[in-house]
């Protein structure tokens, strides 16, 4: 089977428990994730703009760690695609131009709306839901998918989470089904 590459929309890198989880999956080597500098740029400025209480340092410190930890993350050289494409909201052509560019086969995105089928399936590219994204890779590997859980659940420190804390606070994030999921393995993420 051919690894998936998947393109990680600035709406699913916004809020830390998320993007810990989807980087934690990406580090399992389950598929390939991928990004921009510009996605880094647009989910940094967001929450920057919305948390005044982080500091533009500590979340570039974020960036240079996922750049680190995913090695070949970063899409470049997508820049001249961008015009060529149309979507809904213009100002997300550049994930589109990036996910051409990189191979991707899928967007992870809250924001389905915005990547029609009708415009990325000429490309091979589908655009996913974050939590309909990780039930396809629960139905693969759910063994990883609750050791992914696990390792994100142990590095919180300030303040700790019990197994609960932590599936209650994927289920916010918008990923009911795998908080579901991780519910019924609930020892997995011990």
């Amino acid at each position: 089977m051919a690894r998936v590459t998947a393109i990680y929309d600035a709406c699913v890198l916004y809020p830390a428990p998320l993007r810990d989880f989807l980087l934690q999956l990406a580090c399992a080597d389950l598929f390939r994730a991928r990004w921009t500098n510009a996605i880094h740029e647009e989910w940094i400025r967001n929450l920057l703009a919305e948390r005044p209480d982080l500091s533009a340092v500590a979340l570039e410190r974020t960036r240079h760690l996922m750049d680190r930890a995913v090695p070949d993350a970063l899409i470049r050289g997508y820049e001249s695609r961008i015009c060529q494409l149309v979507l809904p909201d213009p100002d997300d052509r550049h994930v589109l131009a990036a996910a051409i560019q990189g191979g991707a086969g899928v967007i992870v995105t809250f924001n389905l709306k915005d990547f029609p089928s009708a415009k990325l399936k000429p490309h091979g590219i589908r655009a996913q839901h974050p939590d309909k994204f990780i039930g396809e890779w629960i139905a693969r590997a759910p063994e990883a998918i609750c050791l992914a859980a696990k390792m994100c659940r142990q590095r919180l420190k300030k303040p700790p989470m019990t197994a609960g804390d932590y599936i209650a606070c994927l289920a916010r994030q918008g990923l009911g089904s795998t908080a579901s999921f991780l519910a019924e393995n609930n020892a997995g993420i011990m």
